[in-house]
């Protein structure tokens, strides 16, 4: 090769390069996540329920991918909200994986990240949280820069593309008694989960969580308006969704299906495809990665969660998952000297194993309060769980209390596909003992490989680590609660 020849080939390979460099980045879309707080993946007319109207989930379902196999990493909103921003494992975000809370200021959140990279960043409402963003010396809520409404947001953008997170209160209890009913809901339309008690107060309950549901879905109708009038729609990636399950026993603070599985529906028409549904397992920190992919910028290695944008994009394929694996540590302040109730679970296609690491404990809270379970101090209205409360001791409701209320083995095993209600613990049936072992060594190995203190011997600070409502330590029921149930004014975790 001559001399002359090299020559060129350097030249036309630094031309190359040049041009590579030079060429435009492919435009980066806005990115659009209205959340819902506490809402089950299956209450929406798009997944399936024929009782509450959800027209503008339907719509974005239709003109986007429904995710049928979505959870939450923990079944409470810091921590999920927490995992969610950093695409991590709650085991791995140290007093993240914790409620009322703080989030260490070492972990990197996908908002900063996009930020840094020239997108403009708000939410409204609770974004992460409830905790204190201050205590650690945060100058900002981690869900970025705060603001009234998404019209107050798109008011003050600049130009630049966006990131914005309405993050809605409803259907958060307390709901106003009746107003299920009130809003056309009549109770004996509603389902009625097998591990609830099929009786008028439950009826009215989930009827009036329904209400909230819709006054959510009005909301999101709204944000979607806002969004048409901006001009901004076309280039805006929407994601639809909630943090965790619904407030019922068995629910909220959960391992069971009824915390962790939430609807998530992502929308790019022309993009992405369309009137889709994927039975992919996925979690919520899988939207970090995605914003971040989105946002062509570089996806930090230690986050645990994977793109979404093999499972959405038109021409793309996305090798499935064989399972997930989620957590809980402490939830609300409900036991004596603020204990948590700790567990891990895997989660397949057909299956679900937990393992509860503190058996001995009571799982929805100490008695009489049982405050794990909303309303969690009985300071308002909430009748599924009062109902239960108050005929705990009868033969027919008997069953539901020890359900949501008593305590729980160390492990439990459930048959999603034969048992969706999740009612009968295959843990001790040997017939399923080969199954259960290999589901705890595939959770196991990969509690290791993510480095969880509660199986690779590292120090435990979930029991200990601050929380942030003072209120919740000393509960005071109501004096209707106090009748009822014969409880005392106030009670004391501290002592």
């Amino acid at each position: 090769m001559t001399i002359t020849t090299i020559r060129n080939l350097a030249a036309c390979l630094l031309l190359c390069l040049l041009s590579a460099a030079c060429a435009p980045k492919k435009k980066r879309p806005n990115i659009l996540m209205i959340m819902s707080d506490n809402q089950s993946w299956n209450h929406a007319g798009c997944y399936g329920d024929k009782t509450v109207r959800t027209p503008n989930m339907d719509l974005i379902a239709r003109q986007g991918v429904k995710f049928t196999n979505a959870f939450c990493s923990s079944p409470s909103c810091s921590p999920a909200r927490a995992a969610m921003l950093t695409g991590q494992d709650i085991w791995r975000i140290e007093e993240g994986a914790n409620l009322w809370g703080v989030l260490p200021t070492k972990l990197k959140l996908y908002t900063d990240l996009l930020e840094a990279s020239g997108y403009e960043l708000g939410f409204q409402g609770k974004g992460w949280g409830p905790g204190s963003f201050t205590a650690n010396q945060r100058k900002r809520n981690p869900a970025g820069n705060e603001f009234n409404n998404f019209g107050d947001f798109l008011s003050a953008r600049k130009g630049a593309p966006w990131c914005y997170w309405v993050s809605s209160h409803e259907p958060h209890r307390p709901y106003e008694v009746g107003s299920g009913e009130r809003s056309g809901i009549h109770a004996d339309s509603v389902q009625v989960p097998g591990y609830l008690p099929d009786c008028k107060d439950v009826r009215t309950d989930i009827a009036d969580y329904y209400a909230a549901v819709e006054t959510f879905d009005r909301e999101l109708g709204g944000i979607l308006q806002q969004l048409r009038e901006s001009g901004d729609l076309e280039n805006t990636v929407i994601i639809v969704c909630s943090d965790n399950g619904w407030q019922m026993p068995r629910g909220l603070a959960n391992l069971y299906d009824f915390g962790t599985h939430v609807p998530l529906i992502i929308s790019w028409p022309g993009k992405f495809r369309e009137n889709e549904t994927t039975d992919h397992l996925v979690t919520l920190n899988d939207l970090a990665p995605t914003f971040l992919e989105l946002g062509q910028v570089a996806v930090p290695k230690e986050m645990t969660g994977q793109s979404l944008l093999p499972v959405v994009t038109k021409g793309q394929a996305a090798p499935a998952r064989e399972y997930v694996v989620l957590g809980r540590e402490r939830h609300a302040f409900v036991r004596q000297h603020g204990l948590g109730y700790p567990g891990r679970a895997i989660r397949t296609q057909d299956y679900l194993y937990i393992r509860n690491y503190e058996p001995d404990r009571w799982p929805a809270g100490d008695p009489p309060l049982y405050g794990d379970i909303d309303p969690y101090m009985l300071h308002y209205p909430g009748l599924a769980k009062c109902y239960i409360m108050a005929h705990k001791d009868s033969a027919a409701i008997k069953p539901f209390f020890e359900l949501g209320f008593a305590k729980r083995p160390a492990e439990e095993l459930f048959d999603i596909k034969n048992d969706p209600d999740e009612l009968h613990n295959l843990a001790a049936d040997q017939r399923y003992a080969k199954l259960k072992d290999s589901l705890a060594a595939k959770m196991q190995a990969h509690l290791v490989a993510t480095g969880d203190p509660r199986v690779t011997g590292g120090r435990l600070i979930w029991d200990t680590t601050g929380y942030f409502s003072e209120i919740d330590k000393t509960p005071r029921p109501s004096p209707e609660a106090q009748r009822q149930f014969k409880l005392d004014s106030v009670y004391n975790y501290l002592k």
